[in-house]
């Protein structure tokens, strides 16, 4: 059943990556509870604007929860209360009338704020472009069932695809570790015959660069996992530092190691 709602809201506003920021305070009035958390700001930065204030920046884009870009962390959980759900495609009626919602940005040292609630986390795109790919001959596609994959490999290789890469899982874990996106894309490569080839080489760089961007070491609090709006499992760490120590005690090409895989 339809409503409306009033709310609190305390929300993170700075200027620049260098400036000072503080939580400053909002009325959000009247708010219906069909509205989704990000059509609720909209309609806060409409009287923001009309008040001749600056509205608030937030990241948006598909509003679908296959993006990414919607993150922020809502009563200090990535994406706000539900599970499996992004902050684009949570709705106001998952609070009640009198709340107070605390709204921040991701807070990490590899995610430095642009300005308000947007972060930079072109960190995950360079740890992509250290291996996060395979290499094939162009031409004519193959056929579908051209490779023989043994079903569980398929349905896992698909669960870490699923990843949206939008830092819920660095922003909810204490040491702000990247391993679970990181793991994520190395899994769903390494799943399937096509990145056999570059299986551990491709754990080795994408794990380095990871440790460069600044990204805190995995102890396995497992918040990764309860945060991320996908559902992806930690038994991708596993995996990954299954083939980073492999990769690393063997010290040997990946062109011999596919035989080993």
């Amino acid at each position: 059943m339809s409503g409306t709602l009033n709310l609190t809201l305390k929300v993170w506003r700075q200027a620049g990556p260098s400036a000072p920021g503080k939580f400053e305070e909002y009325a959000a009035r009247d708010v219906s509870t069909e509205m989704s958390f990000l059509e609720m700001l909209d309609v806060v930065n409409e009287r923001l604007i009309v008040a001749g204030k600056d509205p608030i920046a937030f990241d948006h884009d598909c509003r679908e929860g296959i993006c990414g870009m919607c993150g922020v962390m809502i009563n200090g959980a990535a994406h706000g209360p539900n599970q499996l759900t992004t902050a684009c495609q949570l709705h106001m009626r998952s609070f009640k009338d009198g709340d107070t919602l605390t709204i921040e940005p991701w807070r990490a040292k590899a995610f430095p704020v642009l300005r308000d609630l947007v972060v930079e986390r072109g960190a995950f795109d360079r740890i992509i472009q250290a291996g996060g790919f395979i290499s094939v001959a162009t031409g004519s596609p193959q056929d579908a069932n051209a490779l023989p994959i043994a079903k569980q490999d398929a349905e896992e290789s698909m669960d870490a695809a699923a990843c949206i890469g939008c830092g819920a899982c660095v922003a909810a874990c204490p040491n702000a570790s990247a391993s679970l996106f990181t793991a994520a894309k190395i899994g769903h490569l390494g799943l399937l015959p096509q990145g056999q080839p570059e299986r551990y080489r491709r754990a080795l760089k994408m794990v380095a660069q990871m440790d460069l961007e600044g990204f805190g070491g995995c102890t396995l609090f497992g918040e990764c996992m309860s945060a991320c709006p996908k559902g992806i499992s930690i038994d991708f760490i596993k995996r990954m530092n299954g083939d980073f120590i492999y990769a690393s005690a063997t010290k040997r090409d990946e062109q011999v190691l596919l035989g080993a895989g």
